[in-house]
C-alpha cells in the first residue's frame, strides 16, 4: 500500500514562492541598516582631520534628512512611472504593484517633524519637551519652511487616499521648493540663483531614483518583455535628460560654493568637499550601471536582462540620496 501525503506537496510548491519574497525583505532591511550608517558615521569621518566643527547632533540631523529626501523620491517616482505606464501602447491590463505613497509620506512626516523640532531649539538637540520652542518657528524663516514641509507631506498623504492622487504633486512640490529656499539662507551672495540650482537638481534626481525604483516594480508585475522593455525604453530616454541637468545644476552650485581656483583643494581638505567627491564618483558610477542596462536594452535577445544592471542602479542611487543628506548636515566650504 501506498501513502500519499498531499500536505508536503503543498507546502512544497508553496514553499519556494515565498522564499524569494522573504529574501527580498530581509535584503531590503540589511541595504536599509547599511544606508542609516552613511548619515550616522558620516559627519565624524567627513570632518576628521580637518580642523572643522561638527554642529550638535549632525548624524542624526542627516539621517533625518535623509528619510525626508528618500521619501520625496519614492513619491515622485511612483508618479512619474505611472504616468510613463501610460504611454505605453500595449501595457498588460494588469493591477499596478502596491503603492507605498502613504508609508512614504508618513516617514517623510515624522522626519520634517524631527528637522522641526531641532529648529525650534535653535538648531539644537532637543532633549526635553520644554527645550521645543514651537511659537518660535513662525518667527524665522528657516521655522516657517520646516512647518511647510510638515504640512506638505501631511496633505501629500491624504491627496494619496483621497480619489485624484495625482494632486499630490503640488504638496511635493511645496518640500521640493522648501528645501531649496532652506539650503541657501538670505544671507548668502544671490540666494536665488542658488535656490533655483537646487530645486533643478532635487527634481531631477527625485525623478531619476524614485522612477527608476517604480519602474522595475512594476516591470515585475507586467511579466511581458515587449511592454516591459518599451517602458524602461522611455524611462532610459527621459533619465538622459536628467543625469544632464543633474549634472550642470551640480557643477554650477559646486562652483558658487568653491572658486574654481579652490575646488581641488577643498576636495581633501573639507568635510563638505570629501563628502562631495564621494558622491562624484557615485554618481560616476551610477551613469555607467545606467550605460549598461541601455546597452542591454538595445542590444541583448532579451531586453528585460537591462533589469539587472538597472537593479543595482537603484541600490546606488539609495547610497547617492544618503550621501546628498550628509552634505547638508557639514559645514559650508570656506569661500578663499
Amino acid at each position: 500500500m501506498t501513502l500519499i501525503r498531499p500536505t508536503a506537496e503543498v507546502g512544497d510548491a508553496s514553499g519556494p514562492a515565498r522564499r524569494p519574497a522573504a529574501g527580498r525583505a530581509v535584503a531590503v532591511l540589511v541595504l536599509v541598516a547599511l544606508a542609516a550608517l552613511i548619515p550616522l558615521l558620516g559627519p565624524s569621518a567627513a570632518l576628521r582631520g580637518t580642523g572643522e566643527a561638527a554642529a550638535p547632533g549632525a548624524g542624526g540631523v542627516a539621517l533625518l534628512r535623509t528619510v525626508l529626501f528618500a521619501a520625496v523620491c519614492v513619491c515622485a517616482g511612483e508618479l512619474f512611472a505611472a504616468r510613463l505606464a501610460r504611454r505605453v501602447p500595449g501595457a498588460p491590463p494588469v493591477d499596478p504593484p502596491r503603492s507605498w505613497t502613504l508609508f512614504a509620506t508618513l516617514a517623510g512626516s515624522v522626519a520634517a517633524l524631527g528637522l522641526a523640532s531641532v529648529v525650534a531649539t535653535g538648531n539644537l538637540v532637543p532633549h526635553h519637551l520644554a527645550d521645543i520652542d514651537v511659537g518660535g518657528l513662525y518667527r524665522t524663516r528657516e521655522g516657517a519652511l520646516a512647518l511647510l514641509e510638515v504640512n506638505a507631506f501631511v496633505v501629500a498623504g491624504l491627496c494619496a487616499l483621497s480619489r485624484r492622487p495625482a494632486r499630490q504633486v503640488w504638496p511635493l512640490a511645496a518640500v521640493v521648493v522648501a528645501e531649496a529656499l532652506r539650503a541657501h539662507p538670505q544671507t548668502e551672495h544671490s540666494p536665488l540663483t542658488g535656490s533655483g540650482l537646487t530645486l533643478i537638481h532635487l527634481v531631477c534626481a527625485a525623478l531619476w531614483a524614485g522612477g527608476l525604483l517604480h519602474v522595475l516594480r512594476l516591470l515585475r508585475a507586467w511579466r511581458t518583455s515587449e511592454a516591459g522593455a518599451a517602458l524602461l525604453g522611455r524611462y532610459a530616454r527621459v533619465a538622459a535628460v536628467l543625469l544632464a541637468a543633474i549634472t550642470a545644476s551640480g557643477v554650477c552650485s559646486t562652483l558658487r560654493r568653491m572658486p574654481p581656483g579652490t575646488v581641488l583643494d577643498q576636495l581633501t581638505t573639507t568635510a563638505y568637499g570629501r563628502i562631495l567627491l564621494a558622491k562624484v564618483l557615485l554618481v560616476a558610477g551610477v551613469a555607467v550601471l545606467a550605460l549598461c542596462a541601455r546597452l542591454r536594452l538595445r542590444r541583448e535577445a532579451d531586453p528585460l536582462s537591462a533589469c539587472v544592471p538597472a537593479r543595482a542602479e537603484v541600490v546606488a542611487l539609495g547610497v547617492v540620496v544618503a550621501v546628498s543628506a550628509l552634505l547638508t548636515a557639514v559645514p559650508l566650504p570656506i569661500r578663499w
